[in-house]
């Protein structure tokens, strides 16, 4: 009854954390490599406390042992971000809360394996509050290893970066840790000290979720708007429409007619596989993936679109990529969007026929 009341509140946490992803970019599969992950980093830090615990004196270690752990439990997470698989507020959140998860079901396991007796009261207690704590301060942290990584790219691709967004990135790497100090360090009543981290938490993550809102939807609505204008001007061949076209006219006479041809092909290419990313993602955001799925032709056309595109990258070199590096972005979420939209692709569809997703995507 002891391991019940210890891991259950853990999954249905996890559990709940899953459902709120609208945008469904996380698998099961995913979600419990990363449980796995979690419980991995609750073994190193075992270790590492046992080194710890003959050098520090007990007073200390509930300063020093949750910034170890926070540490510990942030690098499989900067592994994902690092790799641009979590780019949105929703699969860092996912994550960082699953990394968490798996390191609080490992940690109460030792408890009642190793510690001293504990009552169903106490027991439970862990498993209501102190995952939450675990829970909580990693996803703060995926959140802010997900912003750096934005940051970073937005810096390689020589685009502005918002001071703010450098703040708010540091302050989340930094906030997690001071919590956990601070939940460790200090003890209250427990109902007081549930509703704190719970308030404290949910306040956090709800103020992070804001502001990534921002940014996704500067990300989908302004870029949306200038690559159908960049895609209109390409098929009607009037360049000169868009900053981005003059922009390809200036390049033209630096290549021969058919690396020009390529490189407007390859433009074209980024474009439409762009939008149809994008706007897949959006179908996802409001729940209407299974409404309106993609039919066996339109992830053919996709497909083989994504391959022509890969011919003609490794075709045009590094050079002629590098002077079109202003206008064939990448951003994290870009990464993202497509690696989604080619999963989506490579599936068969099961399901009963239903409306066709056509509108939603670039003809070719």
């Amino acid at each position: 009854m002891q391991f019940v009341a210890a891991l259950l509140p853990v999954v249905i946490y996890i559990f709940v954390v899953y459902k709120i992803d609208n945008f469904a970019l996380i698998s099961v599969r995913n979600l419990l490599l990363q449980v796995l992950y979690g419980m991995v980093t609750a073994l190193v830090c075992f270790g590492l406390f046992q080194l710890t615990g003959e050098m520090l004196a007990d007073e200390h270690s509930d300063y020093v042992n949750p910034v170890l752990e926070e540490l510990v439990k942030g690098l499989p997470l900067l592994y994902l971000a690092s790799r641009k698989k979590i780019v949105f507020f929703i699969d860092s959140v996912i994550c960082g809360a699953a990394v968490g998860g798996g390191f609080s079901i490992l940690e109460n396991i030792f408890y009642l394996l190793f510690g001293h007796e504990m009552g169903l009261g106490t027991v439970l207690f862990r498993g209501l509050e102190v995952a939450l704590v675990h829970m909580g301060c990693s996803a703060i942290v995926a959140a802010g290893l997900m912003l750096a990584v934005r940051i970073i790219e937005r810096s390689r691709s020589r685009l502005g970066i918002k001071k703010s967004d450098i703040g708010m990135s540091v302050f989340l790497l930094m906030v997690a840790p001071v919590l956990h100090v601070f939940h460790n360090a200090f003890h209250f009543m427990p109902l007081v000290q549930f509703i704190f981290v719970f308030g404290t938490l949910g306040g956090l993550l709800m103020w992070t979720y804001y502001y990534d809102v921002n940014m996704i939807h500067r990300w989908l609505d302004k870029g949306l708007d200038k690559q159908f204008a960049l895609l209109d001007s390409i098929k009607s061949g009037q360049l000169d429409k868009t900053q981005t076209g003059i922009f390809l006219e200036s390049i033209k006479k630096k290549f021969p007619p058919e690396d020009f041809f390529d490189i407007i092909c390859y433009v074209q290419l980024h474009v439409e596989l762009s939008i149809a990313a994008k706007s897949r993602v959006m179908v996802r955001e409001s729940g209407l993936a299974k409404d309106f799925p993609l039919t066996e032709e339109n992830k053919e056309l996709i497909l083989s679109q994504y391959e022509e595109y890969k011919i003609l990258e490794k075709r045009l070199g590094k050079l002629a990529r590098m002077t079109i590096a202003p206008i064939v972005k990448y951003y994290p979420a870009d990464y993202k969007a497509f690696e989604a939209l080619r999963a989506e692709c490579r599936k068969t569809n099961t399901s009963v026929s239903r409306p066709s997703v056509k509108q939603f995507l670039p003809k070719p």
